[in-house]
């Protein structure tokens, strides 16, 4: 029969061996909370083409420059949240914005925004 050990000591080698798990769930939360569904990251990137995005903006070398803004980045200095009411309403989010209000359905806006987002 095996004979359990008590005591701080037990009590302190239980607490360090589950230490690491822990640290590596909360290393690895904000990841897991912001990955985008791939399927709705492509869906998005077909709006982005299928709406005209690029008669405007580039992404990489696709799309047309100086016109709008190059979003090749733009997914590092906005979340997700802000892209979709961006493309929901600009004018809401940045009265003087030049965008137009491009009439997205509330899915439409959501996976064009995970398409944006996704670009860092």
């Amino acid at each position: 029969m095996r004979r359990e050990r008590v005591g701080p000591q037990a009590v302190m080698t239980r607490v360090w061996g589950i230490v690491p798990v822990v640290v590596v769930f909360f290393a690895a939360a904000p990841a897991l909370a912001q990955a985008p569904d791939a399927a709705l990251v492509l869906r998005g990137e077909e709006l982005f083409k299928e709406q005209g995005c690029y008669g405007c903006h580039t992404v990489g070398k696709f799309g047309t420059q100086g016109i709008a803004a190059d979003l090749s980045h733009v997914g590092a200095k906005h979340d997700v949240g802000y892209l979709t009411r961006w493309l929901k309403d600009p004018a809401s989010q940045k009265p003087t914005a030049h965008m137009p209000k491009i009439g997205l359905s509330d899915a439409e806006a959501k996976a064009l925004a995970a398409y944006l987002g996704s670009l860092r």
